[in-house]
């Protein structure tokens, strides 16, 4: 590929984003109270916020249904075509609508209007043209025309789509400051993400807490190399019975070799260990334990129970799994 050829392609994706930026902004500015009683519906709803659409906006409704349903409004993605053949029965009068057409004039949309008025359900539309057909038979009418689609053609759905995708993003948003809607709740919705193993699962369910590196504080050199090699962990705890003394990790062994070489093999695990190593109970949720190890900046937290008593050991290779 030529430099040119590079200049131009370049010069054309600039050129589209910049275009779907023009539009964003126009959104921005020209939102108002539509927008807010959109919210108002979707809050009162007593069943589910449900969207449909076609060809493009039909992909663009599924992913603001997705993203509805995962930050706590119960959401799902009825096809217009499918509806109109059956599915009809699956819209409830408790449901509120949210009907997404550029044009404001798709057949399979305006087709199941007559239906959503007669069920008693409230109907939003999300059009480029206040002045369609869905527009003027929605009891709320969401504005996502555009001036001109980033399409070089200008016909293929471009700056169009993304104008719904952020008209659906800032409905769900909206709605999540309205239900004062939590990181919590987004784990419980989501237990199988990152942010919902660290928020939900506790210390106890990740730490190790079998054949745990731990040697006596008279510990020789030689035995605590073999014991933190064998260990896994980077780490041996040093304890005298039940007390915990410390803990010798690999660096504080590299080190000693370095400053102690003439003697370093006579010294023993207490004179190298760091007394009063950061704890943490098993009963703890993890996210709290990537806390600790960030403030202390640390990559271990010894799990102890209430008597002081060792029980396992947590890494942050253990949180972010």
């Amino acid at each position: 590929m030529s430099e040119t050829d590079k200049l131009q392609i370049l010069e054309v994706a600039r050129k589209a984003i910049h275009t779907e930026m023009l539009a964003l902004r126009r959104m921005e500015e020209t939102l108002g109270d539509e927008f807010a009683t959109a919210v108002e519906l979707i809050l009162a709803c007593r069943g589910k916020c449900i969207v449909t659409g076609m060809g493009k906006s039909g992909l663009v409704g599924r992913k603001i249904a997705a993203t509805l349903a995962s930050t706590g409004t119960p959401s799902f993605f009825l096809h217009p075509g499918e509806a109109f053949h059956g599915d009809l029965g699956m819209i409830s009068p408790d449901d509120v609508i949210v009907a997404l057409s550029y044009s404001g004039e798709t057949d399979e949309i305006l087709k199941i209007v007559p239906f959503i008025h007669t069920n008693g359900n409230k109907l939003i539309s999300m059009t480029g043209n206040p002045e369609s057909a869905l527009a003027k038979h929605s009891d709320v009418h969401l504005d996502v025309g555009v001036k001109e689609e980033a399409c070089i053609l200008h016909l293929a759905p471009t700056t169009s789509t993304t104008a719904q995708i952020a008209m659906g993003d800032a409905l769900a948003v909206s709605l999540m400051r309205m239900r004062s809607f939590t990181s919590v709740d987004f784990a419980r919705l989501h237990p199988g993400g990152s942010l919902g193993r660290r928020l939900l699962m506790t210390v106890g369910n990740v730490m190790r807490s079998h054949d745990l590196p731990v040697v006596a504080p008279d510990c020789p050199a030689t035995e605590m190399i073999h014991a933190i090699s064998k260990g896994g962990l980077g780490l041996i705890v040093v304890c005298d019975g039940n007390r915990i003394e410390g803990i010798v990790t690999d660096g504080d062994v590299r080190r000693a070799m370095e400053q102690r070489r003439a003697d370093f093999f006579g010294i023993v695990a207490s004179d190298i260990a760091t007394p009063h190593p950061k704890t943490i109970a098993a009963s703890e949720k993890l996210i709290e334990a990537e806390k600790m190890m960030t403030r202390n900046k640390v990559t271990s937290l010894l799990v102890t129970d209430d008597a002081g008593k060792l029980q396992g050991v947590i890494q942050i290779y253990d949180i972010k799994l």
